[in-house]
This record gives structure tokens, sequence and C-alpha cells, in this order.
């Protein structure tokens, strides 16, 4: 079978990802090994205009590692939890 159209899938509007203050700092804070500490990226998250904006993509796409909106992966669980 030859299909003649191209299908594209498009994803979610990212752009917001370019002005957040983890683009321009590296993931290495923001994904540490298990037991690091995750200090410096929640004092990263803490300057960051579009935190709110990062906390919600992570919610609303269950994203289960690293530090998101200024909560680690057991913050947003709890979050997750008290809210339902």
């Amino acid at each position: 079978m030859h299909i003649d159209t191209i299908t594209t899938i498009t994803s979610p509007d990212l752009d917001w990802q370019q002005e957040a203050l983890c683009a321009q700092t590296g993931a290495d804070f923001f994904f540490p090994e298990p037991g690091s500490s995750v200090r410096e990226a929640k004092r990263i998250c803490g300057m960051c205009a579009i935190r709110s904006t990062c906390l919600e993509y992570a919610l609303d796409n269950d994203e289960r590692f690293g530090v998101w909106g200024g909560l680690s992966e057991k913050e947003r669980l709890e979050l997750r939890r008290t809210s339902h």
C-alpha cells in the first residue's frame, strides 16, 4: 500500500521552555543522581519567571523525574495526591 500524503503529528507547544532558566543552566541540577541534593535546582526555579507554567506542564504530563517548577518528584506526587 502506498500513501501519498504525509501525516504530521504535532507536539504540544513547548516554546516556553526556551525562556526557562533551566534551559540556560543545564540539566544536571534538575535531573540529579538518586539521593543527590535538589537545592540548587530549586534555587534556580525560584528565580524563574515561568516556574508556574513549568509546574503545570509537569503535572499535566505526569513527569516522573527531575525538578519541574521548583518541585521534586516526591513533592509533585504529594501535590497530586492532595489535590484529588
